[in-house]
């Protein structure tokens, strides 16, 4: 090799490509009380303790550690920006369920800031629309726990990838969002969605969504005060029947699933495992203190 010439990039579906989610040296770097410690004794630290402290572990654990991580030459398509996108630059398409004036016009309605709104959003019928299209990278930022069929979402991401492509996430983590009392996904549930072809969500994750919801504040979840559990007694589960009723089969837009980073990753390494998703996970970050997700790599090869 010249002195001029520079090593290739590992490619996006390789492990070294992504930090990992334990790096010693980064809660050594980042924590005074973990200086001195061993590689061996911050495993067994963080195992014990960091991990439910919400230390970081990985500079890729944070959005603002995770986003850079895709190369600004990557072809990414970003699901679901509404009138914030995440990703930007001449190689970025978009994904959503309107066009750009029609976000623009739902964010208007419920008064949030809509100048950030894509000019364009090349695809609004779908993921399937996207098939074919040879992606370097697809990106979602708490989309995933909308999708009425999980598994059925994970097959036209992969449709829509380059070979050695890779599915960027950052999912909201239950525990710390007003989803802290519903339990986590499970397999079966996953499955029966995808058998089931839904394309809606059902009454049970409506009325859970709309009566069985907890407060949003991040910081209190993460000191312990989730407040009082829901008991379906306040009114909401009237609200949500009634919301069902006037939807008449239509899509009412709530959380399907509820992730933490050890069941996300449990149930995409066993999907996999068991040939209904083309995809595993490469990279799966621990939520930080303060914050209420998580960010993920998935990889259609390989896995870490």
């Amino acid at each position: 090799m010249s002195a001029l010439s520079t090593p290739a990039r590992p490619a996006l579906n390789e492990a070294d490509r992504w930090p990992e989610p334990f790096d010693p040296e980064c809660l050594r770097g980042r924590y005074g009380d973990l200086a001195a410690m061993s590689d061996d004794q911050l495993v067994d630290h963080y195992a014990r303790y960091g991990r439910a402290e919400g230390r970081i572990a990985s500079p890729a654990a944070l959005r603002e550690g995770f986003i850079p991580l895709a190369p600004a030459d990557a072809s990414v398509l970003e699901i679901g920006p509404f009138c914030q996108p995440v990703m930007t630059g001449p190689n970025v398409r978009y994904l959503d369920v309107l066009d750009a004036a029609g976000l623009r016009a739902r964010g208007e309605a419920i008064g949030i800031d809509t100048h950030q709104t894509p000019d364009v959003i090349h695809f609004t019928q779908g993921l399937g629309e996207a098939a074919g299209q040879g992606f370097d990278i697809l990106f979602s930022s708490h989309n995933l726990e909308h999708q009425p069929d999980l598994i059925g979402h994970l097959k036209e991401a992969a449709a829509a990838l380059a070979p050695g492509g890779v599915y960027m996430l950052i999912v909201p983590d239950r525990r710390y969002c007003f989803d802290h009392f519903l339990p986590d996904l499970t397999l079966a549930r996953v499955l029966d969605a995808h058998l089931e072809g839904r394309v809606v969500h059902t009454a049970q994750s409506v009325i859970e969504h709309r009566a069985f919801t907890c407060h949003n504040d991040t910081l209190r979840h993460w000191q312990g005060d989730h407040g009082p559990e829901p008991d379906g007694l306040d009114g909401r589960v009237e609200y949500a029947l009634n919301e069902l009723k006037v939807a008449a089969g239509s899509y009412v837009d709530v959380h399907a699933w509820q992730f933490t980073p050890n069941a996300f990753h449990q149930i995409m390494t066993r999907l996999h495992a068991l040939g209904w998703s083309p995809f595993r996970p490469l990279r799966v970050y621990d939520t930080a203190y303060g914050r209420n997700e998580f960010t993920a790599v998935l990889t259609m090869n390989g896995g870490g």
